[in-house]
């Protein structure tokens, strides 16, 4: 497919993403002089009538759906070997998912795009169709001709009429953002398993992290103090376990995330900082993601763990003592130690390693901070520690390119103890006068793997470092 230069009449530019089912282009269409999304179903794929069939249905759903709230099908075609493709309106500002890479938004932001997001549901919901699988790398930003962004919902790959969704027999949609009737096969769903969808995304865009499991979510104030009881009681009736006691429709829950979104831009919370404020929000460098590597493993899609209380010496994988917190992942892979007063909030369910530059991945990790709601700000004055594995590419490489634009290179130094050897970098004077220290870490027995990136961040005072890397415990099998 790389060596095809162009699909019908669209000249092919690049590849804006893949599936399980198929490949986006980002194309121009010569004779209407306007770019455009070519989604074509994968070769390896091309045999499995089903898969072709299911390919097609896609593109027949969103012409159904017929709004400007959803992605728009112009054309449909073949390429010489049979593989079928479409051709969608191209979104040139990205997705939520993009935004999300900067952590929280603020919270009028979050919730207008939220409620944009549950309009554009609705407008499926009316044409008979539910999503299945609304998710912030779903929810598509196109600048309108006024330079407003609009929003789409887009990838109905897994999204069916209302009428068979009220006997679907199999499981689907992304963790975090699936509502518990959609995770059992057999339960049937209607338009309010979007609207828990639509809870999540909106949790997340407020919060900067994917809520937990159905009936153990964290209530979102806990993670955002300056959060308004409504904003908080609105996002949690969207996210009930029982579909009888959420929003009734996608539109009724727009019209209150739109009330929630005038009042908290009417009373913004005095002295609040949005994560990042200061810096231009969209895709960033490698050393910005680097610094917001929880944020990224949150919108990456995976779990939110649990909440530690500030001042609680300990909570479902974490205990006190005088040393110091013990901190265990959601595998039980990885178990770190850190200091007390540092392990106040936890997210223990994984990080993507492409935020370093390494093979991307879903794979074991955890942060733990007094308030991970800012880790990727760089000037808040944060205590914590991320602690990430990887299995494949040298993690130690990707630590030594890494750049802090605003802190103070302080140089590196080996490091090694009984089972890990690697090295440290250190950082000061970053915005806000912040500290930090980052470290890549290859176990000293034969193999090398797996790999442990590990950063900490602190406001002063001694450096702990190197106790929290002899306090590191990572095992092959949970």
């Amino acid at each position: 497919m790389h060596s095809v230069e162009r699909i019908g009449r669209y000249r092919l530019e690049r590849r804006l993403g893949a599936g399980a089912f198929g490949t986006v282009w980002l194309a121009h269409d010569d004779d209407l002089e306007a770019p455009v999304a070519v989604k074509v179903l994968a070769e390896n794929w091309a045999h499995r009538l089903d898969v072709r069939e299911r390919f097609l249905a896609e593109a027949r759903l969103l012409r159904k759906a017929g709004s400007p709230r959803v992605v728009q099908v112009h054309d449909i075609g073949e390429l010489p070997d049979g593989r079928p493709y479409f051709v969608m309106e191209y979104a040139d500002a990205g997705t939520l998912a993009d935004l999300l890479a900067e952590g929280a938004l603020p919270v009028p932001e979050a919730l207008r795009l939220t409620a944009l997001a549950a309009r554009s549901a609705h407008a499926l919901h009316e044409a008979g169709i539910v999503h299945r699988d609304v998710k912030p790398s779903n929810v598509l930003l196109r600048t309108a001709p006024d330079g407003t962004r609009r929003v789409l919902l887009a990838d109905l790959g897994l999204a069916k009429s209302l009428a068979q969704a009220s006997g679907l027999t199999l499981a689907a949609g992304s963790e975090g953002y699936r509502p518990p009737e959609q995770a059992e096969p057999g339960a049937g769903i209607d338009a309010r398993a979007d609207v828990y969808s639509l809870g999540a995304v909106g949790y997340e865009l407020v919060t900067g992290t994917v809520p937990a499991a159905p009936g153990k979510v964290v209530p979102p104030e806990r993670l955002r103090p300056d959060l308004a009881p409504d904003v908080a009681r609105t996002l949690m009736r969207a996210l009930e376990p029982d579909r009888e006691r959420r929003w009734p429709s996608a539109e009724e829950l727009a019209r209150e995330l739109e009330d929630c979104a005038a009042t908290a831009a009417a009373v913004r919370p005095r002295g609040w900082r949005a994560p990042g404020a200061g810096r231009p929000r969209g895709r960033r460098g490698r050393a910005a993601v680097l610094a917001a590597a929880v944020a990224v493993a949150a919108a990456a899609g995976v779990w939110l763990g649990v909440a530690l209380w500030p001042g609680a010496p300990e909570t479902s994988g974490a205990s006190g003592a005088a040393s110091g917190v013990r901190v265990v992942d959601a595998t039980g892979r990885v178990a770190v130690r850190v200091p007390d007063g540092w392990g106040r909030q936890l997210r223990d369910s994984g990080w993507d390693p492409a935020t370093l530059g390494l093979p991307a991945g879903h794979e074991p990790g955890l942060a733990v901070a007094d308030d991970l709601t800012h880790w990727q700000d760089l000037g808040a004055g944060v205590d914590g520690v991320f602690v990430g594995l990887s299995e494949h590419g040298d993690v130690t490489a990707r630590v030594a390119a890494v750049a802090h634009p605003g802190c103070h290179d302080d140089g590196g130094r080996a490091w090694a103890d009984g089972r890990w050897h690697g090295r440290i970098r250190s950082w000061s004077g970053c915005p806000g006068g912040g500290l930090l220290t980052e470290a890549a870490l290859t176990p000293a027995g034969a193999g090398g793997q797996p790999q442990v990136y590990v950063q900490v961040r602190r406001e002063g005072g001694v450096d702990p470092t190197d106790g929290i890397l002899r306090s590191l415990r990572v095992t092959q099998t949970r």
